[in-house]
């Protein structure tokens, strides 16, 4: 495979692949029972069921993705709502968030991570259904961080006004995770 290196971040090597990582079970959630929120610091809640979000303004992205365990995948294609359209008219002065979804799983990021073009709930891939093994219905897509921060199976965005470790973070996982800096660990 003929990669330009600027692509590839230091420790990381390239695959056609799309390996399949989670912590636990796969959760299968009825679409007629899914919903995305965001809640936290904010004026007022807001919620969105699946056929209302899907009906959202849609952007398709091209990214490439950067697993901790090592392996990149370029030029994936994902569809989705991007995360300034969710947050438009939602009023807060929150720093942080804590993305939540199905199975327990939380991860943390800082809110400027998710503004200004940087990230996107997404629900189809390369113009598929996303695929629950790979975190659908829904996923959040955070391209520039390590993709442990692109939570799958997301239901919402919690807001906060300080920093929370989330899931992976608590077991020693870096708390931001860029690839570039080969944040992987705790102490990187």
């Amino acid at each position: 495979m003929d990669v330009d290196p600027a692509r590839v971040p230091p420790g990381q090597y390239v695959t056609r692949d799309f390996p399949v990582l989670s912590a636990g079970p796969t959760p299968h959630t009825p679409l007629d029972e899914w919903s995305f929120t965001i809640n936290g610091a904010v004026d007022e809640p807001v919620s969105w069921p699946w056929e209302e979000f899907i009906a959202l303004p849609r952007e398709t992205v091209t990214a490439d993705i950067h697993c901790v365990t090592k392996w990149s995948k370029l030029d994936t294609t994902w569809t989705g709502v991007s995360v300034d359209t969710l947050l438009a008219g939602v009023e807060t002065d929150a720093g942080y968030v804590t993305a939540w979804c199905d199975g327990g799983y939380t991860t943390n990021l800082p809110l400027e991570d998710l503004i200004g073009g940087k990230a996107w709930i997404a629900y189809e891939y390369g113009g598929e259904p996303l695929e629950p093994e790979h975190g659908g219905p829904a996923r959040l897509l955070v391209p520039h961080l390590y993709f442990w921060k692109s939570a799958k199976w997301v239901r919402g965005l919690e807001l906060r006004d300080h920093d929370e470790p989330g899931f992976w973070e608590t077991y020693g996982y870096h708390n931001y995770g860029d690839p570039w800096k080969e944040q992987r660990y705790t102490g990187d």
